[in-house]
């Protein structure tokens, strides 16, 4: 089951922080490229298997406008060496899944698809924060712990504008990482747009090695009781045997309850959080994945829970998204857990890339995840029982008043 699920699942948000420095994982399907030109053939041209892309009147396109506006750049644009076939077909493929309306679904042009290979393969370099694509805006959802860009001072919610001050209008999520990626001991800078400051805010930040520890934990002790606390960070290989040995630790302590801390928490692994969730849940339904033309397909727990009785909550905020959202819903769906902090990412989709001819490819969603009670987490994200923020200024200050709301939530029941 385990090889299965990682064949088919890996339920990250596409922040594009595998570029920026922070392993992810994803499903790489692979393509003949004689049988990728002879289908595309088809389609075209009405062959055997085109079946209703060719025949249906919902789907069928004539590309006669592509060509012939193709044909009259050749012909008419002042500049005729600016109009160059590969580039012109790149943006023609980008438009056309831009055009989905879907930000998870995108074109990699085989540079990006590169980057994309060479941070799977753990060649982590980059200046570790997480991006997304929101109402048309590069915004960084988070700077990782420790970071590069933590250090310089990028915050969540600033809304990326510049790259060595050149404007990145109109670009794609994966082409502002392109700029933004590159090798240790480099630097770059980034402008961003701030919430409070009229300005575009500049920051020169040097790229460097990133890590990002999977899980932390501690022994919380306050005057009213002990609290075993446990943050997950990402959802990797070994997140699973990591909080299972800190879970262990801890309990020995004998706390009144745990928190466990999914802040920030882009995802991983969809087997993580089926794990995660089963060391807390005796039996039940986990998620749901819900694809095309087919029924919901369900997880289950394990049935091998460590903690399966201890009061618990779950922190969450805007940054939670995926698995970190996949086993908060389950949770709370199931009443094993309060959540507190901020409603989440709201990122319930799963992307498939396939590789596709002179090493290009397309990350293409092909599911959606439903939570026990068919919440779709897309959509709806996770609401929290208990809704309280952490502002800049809390940052700042290093307050933290979520954990202290939800240690309060454990031991005065509140």
């Amino acid at each position: 089951m385990h090889r299965f699920l990682r064949n088919i699942t890996l339920v990250v948000l596409p922040l594009l922080t595998f570029i920026l420095g922070w392993q992810v994982g994803v499903r790489l399907e692979q393509e003949n490229l004689e049988q990728a030109y002879g289908k595309l053939e088809e389609v075209y041209t009405g062959g055997v298997g085109s079946g209703d892309l060719v025949t249906d009147p919902e789907h069928e396109v004539d590309l006669t406008l592509l060509w012939s506006v193709w044909k009259l750049l050749l012909k008419h644009y002042i500049v005729p060496e600016d109009v160059r076939p590969t580039p012109l077909l790149f943006g023609a493929v980008r438009g056309l899944v831009r055009a989905v309306g879907d930000p998870y679904t995108t074109f990699m042009s085989p540079e990006e698809n590169t980057d994309f290979r060479q941070a799977l393969n753990g060649e982590l370099q980059g200046i570790g924060a997480q991006l997304t694509m929101r109402d048309e805006q590069v915004v960084i959802v988070a700077p990782l712990k420790g970071s590069p860009a933590e250090k310089a001072g990028l915050e969540a919610d600033d809304i990326v504008v510049k790259v060595d001050d050149g404007a990145i209008d109109g670009l794609s999520l994966d082409q502002v990482v392109h700029r933004i990626r590159g090798p240790k001991g480099t630097s770059v800078t980034i402008g961003v747009v701030r919430e409070g400051h009229p300005d575009v805010l500049s920051f020169t930040i040097e790229r460097d090695d990133i890590h990002v520890p999977s899980v932390e934990h501690e022994i919380k002790k306050t005057q009213t009781g002990t609290v075993a606390y446990i943050a997950i960070n990402q959802f990797g290989d070994g997140t699973t045997h990591e909080v299972t040995e800190a879970l262990k630790t801890l309990l020995r302590e004998e706390p009144e309850g745990v928190v466990l801390d999914l802040r920030f928490n882009g995802g991983g692994y969809l087997e993580g959080a089926v794990e995660i969730t089963s060391l807390f849940l005796p039996k039940g339904k986990v998620v749901s994945v819900e694809r095309r033309d087919s029924n919901p397909q369900p997880f289950y727990v394990s049935g091998r829970p460590i903690a399966p009785v201890i009061p618990l909550v779950i922190l969450i905020n805007r940054a939670s998204a995926s698995a970190s959202e996949i086993v908060a819903g389950a949770l709370q769906d199931h009443g094993r857990a309060i959540i507190v902090g901020m409603k989440s990412f709201g990122k319930g989709t799963v992307q498939e890339v396939i590789d596709l001819p002179g090493g290009s490819s397309l990350r293409v969603t092909t599911s959606r995840w439903l939570t026990p009670n068919g919440r779709d987490l897309g959509k709806e994200g996770v609401e929290p029982n208990v809704v309280i923020d952490r502002t800049r200024e809390d940052f700042e200050a290093k307050r933290d008043p979520q954990l202290e709301k939800a240690m309060e939530v454990l031991l005065e029941g509140t």
